[in-house]
């Protein structure tokens, strides 16, 4: 997939609209508020995905009307709508939307995506933006990215709205920043689009979560802003009036992209030497920690004893994360890592037990 870096605007790039279009009045005065606070490009949602039945899953085409007046009145803007199906493309087409996206929902499901790339097939003028999966697997998210690519579509970009697991989490869905920093890694030159909205599924979230895209190079923002957000028809929780998110992107802070001067790249590459010997150090400790898990394999193979062992376990995840804390590591940290640690154990061990020899 070649990936080219097609987006010339200042960064970050916002798109901000309500969750909803839900009436001519509050899409008109929302979009008005928003351009008096400098925000050109505007979202809003024709029509809802929702998880359950009987929410509110958007106006459907009655919208386009009420989009069309506002480009109208404001020509200098663009709207940014999700699609879901061949007809859904060809609606936003036919009504001069500027900017698709592909939502998690339809992201999880290479059938309805194949569906909507072969309606873009040809497009050239109008960016596709591909939300990723609800369930944390970048491969799914690459191969909804593949698929456009493939129909030709040149100004394409991925929108990091996180992830639904069974986690308990003070996030609506969880970050899982390493899955979107993968991404980035393996196509540099791809527009890369956070959306704190559905992240934080509340307000007071919005701001650590926007900065944090920012510290990591991330392209833009996709925030949902309502004129009334409490009376809003669908997530209101999570939605900014077009000042309140004004005020909250003013105390953004956009980091470097390269270093500032010759001194500070030396010291920080000092840094990083003496990093990359302790990383040396780290796996050379595990690689001896793993050499005993297979005399232990070993040791319960010739015993015919079962390889999981439970009461050990929960007392290294009791206790792990207790030492970690004395050298102030964060227990949550120190867990995942010995999870690894255990899940590899266990292969190790298995392999062991299925060698005859």
């Amino acid at each position: 997939m070649k990936i080219k870096n097609w987006y010339s605007g200042g960064k970050p790039w916002v798109i901000a609209g309500p969750c909803s279009a839900e009436t001519e009045e509050q899409l008109l005065e929302t979009v008005e508020q928003l351009v008096k606070n400098g925000f050109t490009t505007i979202r809003a949602g024709v029509w809802k995905p929702r998880t359950r039945p009987n929410s509110f899953e958007g106006v459907g085409k009655v919208a386009f009307p009420w989009i069309k007046k506002a480009k109208s009145l404001h020509p200098h803007i663009q709207f940014a709508i999700e699609v879901a199906s061949a007809e859904h493309v060809e609606l936003a087409l036919k009504n001069d939307i500027d900017i698709l996206w592909v939502g998690a929902r339809t992201t999880v499901n290479p059938f309805n995506v194949q569906e909507i790339a072969e309606a873009v097939r040809g497009v050239k003028d109008k960016p596709i933006l591909v939300k990723n999966p609800i369930n944390p697997d970048l491969a799914l998210w690459m191969g909804a990215l593949e698929r456009f690519d493939a129909v030709g579509i040149e100004k394409l970009g991925a929108i990091h709205r996180g992830f639904s697991t069974y986690q308990e989490s003070i996030y609506r869905n969880i970050p899982l920043w390493q899955i979107p920093i993968e991404l980035k890694s393996r196509y540099p030159e791809l527009l890369l689009i956070n959306d704190p909205s559905h992240i934080a599924g509340k307000r007071d979230l919005l701001f650590e979560i926007a900065q944090k895209a920012m510290d990591l190079q991330y392209d833009g923002l996709i925030i949902e802003s309502h004129r009334s957000p409490d009376d809003a028809w669908s997530d209101a929780a999570q939605q900014l009036t077009p000042n309140a998110l004004k005020e909250m992107l003013s105390h953004i802070k956009i980091r470097e992209k390269s270093f500032p001067n010759k001194d500070f790249k030396n010291e920080l590459e000092g840094i990083r030497d003496q990093i990359d010997e302790t990383d040396k150090e780290l796996l050379e400790v595990l690689s001896r920690r793993l050499e005993l898990v297979k005399k232990v394999g070993q040791y319960k193979k010739d015993k015919n004893v079962a390889i999981f062992q439970l009461e050990r376990w929960n007392k290294i995840i009791e206790n792990r994360p207790l030492w970690g804390k004395k050298l102030n590591l964060d227990a949550e940290f120190v867990k995942s890592i010995y999870q690894d640690i255990h899940d590899e154990s266990i292969r190790i061990q298995t392999d062991i037990y299925n060698n005859e020899e």
